[in-house]
């Protein structure tokens, strides 16, 4: 079939209008830059903290013992309140030891009684030993006896002590003042002896707190330094006392933290073989009562100051096969990622130790629509760390 001169040109124009208006509508859409949130990366100096699991205590925890064996025959405080020292808590059946009391009152009178004699019969030997009246062995047989005597009304005297004391053991009273907590045994409880109750209650002192909690050895090693024993070797408990610093924060387990600051109190002897750690034992004031023997908390420990950190909020870093990076805001609002080493992670930020500089605009929100060499209409936005001062 042919085709005319005048049909080959309009197929050439027709195609041509097709492709002109096929590229039209594949070119690219230009528009505006996309808005991003950012933030100034923040210069600041920094304390670093390290939190550990502790235990609290009553600064004096103070068991309640049955130092006599009898039935339990009252009970004289309510359970979970405070007690005065020398408060009466718990009386013991009285009777038995009531008569051996008497028992040895009995004792002692009759070495009273024999000490008398001996020392009469020695008074009647010492002139007849003068004058020859009698020999020097019976005056040695009386002082002998008399001396006897004496040892015995000392030792009779020792037993009605010991008597009089076991007597007072029936009588069990507050050793300091606290709050005491459930009692072990009840009234008719045979007590003093196992399998019996022999421990029957326990008073706290808990105005102050005991925490105790373990460190590493590079830790100890750190916190040593900062606790600054200088002074324990010429026994200047004073200057010891002054290198305190109230620089301990307790985590109670709501996540909250508690008002008062702590100390630490003392760092244990040695280092355990076992576990290769150290005790610490810090102390904090619990004047409101909030705390109580046996919680767990963790212990924030203020280990140095990182200055002229730079920080940024943790959501501004990505991670990517163990390298991380942020989206930096350049010249003319082009995106750029960096490379960063990463320090300490501070609750919800992030110290940067290499890589970044203080006041440079990091890509905050977004993160996940910008990409480097994009273009941007950065909104600059104060971020609030919830977990240190702005």
């Amino acid at each position: 079939m042919k085709i005319n001169y005048y049909s080959q040109i309009s197929i050439v124009l027709l195609g041509g209008f097709l492709f002109l208006t096929s590229c039209k509508e594949k070119g690219p859409v230009t528009g505006p830059a996309p808005e991003i949130q950012v933030i100034k990366a923040i210069k600041k100096d920094v304390p670093l903290k390290r939190d550990f699991v502790g235990q609290i205590y009553g600064f004096q925890d103070i068991p309640i013992r049955a130092r006599a064996e009898g039935y339990l025959e009252g009970v004289h405080f309510e359970e979970g309140f405070a007690v005065k020292k020398g408060q009466l808590l718990y009386t013991i059946d009285a009777q038995p030891y009531i008569e051996a009391v008497a028992s040895k009152e009995s004792n002692v009178a009759e070495a009273q009684t024999y000490l008398v004699n001996a020392e009469n019969e020695l008074a009647r030997y010492k002139p007849l030993a003068e004058i020859n009246a009698v020999s020097k062995s019976d005056l040695d047989a009386a002082q002998a006896s008399r001396d006897a005597a004496e040892a015995s009304l000392e030792a009779a005297n020792a037993n009605l002590r010991m008597a009089e004391i076991n007597l007072s053991y029936t009588k069990i009273l507050a050793p300091i003042n606290g709050l005491i907590g459930k009692t072990e045994a009840r009234t008719g409880e045979f007590v003093g002896r196992e399998p019996n109750p022999v421990i029957l209650n326990v008073v706290s002192d808990i105005n102050k707190m005991r925490v105790e909690f373990f460190l590493t050895e590079a830790e100890y090693l750190t916190l040593a330094r900062e606790f600054d024993q200088t002074g324990a070797e010429d026994g200047s408990r004073e200057r010891i006392k002054s290198n305190k610093k109230n620089n301990l924060q307790l985590i109670l387990a709501d996540g909250s933290i508690y008002e008062e600051k702590g100390h630490v109190e003392f760092l244990g002897r040695a280092i355990d073989a076992n576990t290769g750690s150290i005790l610490v034992q810090a102390s904090f004031d619990n004047k409101k009562g909030l705390l109580r023997p046996g919680m767990y908390a963790k212990v924030r420990v203020e280990f140095e100051v990182a200055e002229d950190a730079i920080l940024v909020p943790e959501k501004c870093v990505t991670e990517l096969q163990g390298q991380y990076s942020v989206f930096v805001v350049e010249a003319d609002n082009v995106v750029k990622s960096r490379q960063v080493k990463l320090g300490e992670a501070l609750g919800d930020l992030r110290l940067i130790s290499e890589g970044l500089e203080e006041n440079e605009i990091v890509v905050i929100d977004g993160l996940q629509k910008v990409a480097s060499g994009m273009v941007i209409s950065p909104v600059v936005i104060e971020f609030e760390s919830q977990t240190i001062d702005n």
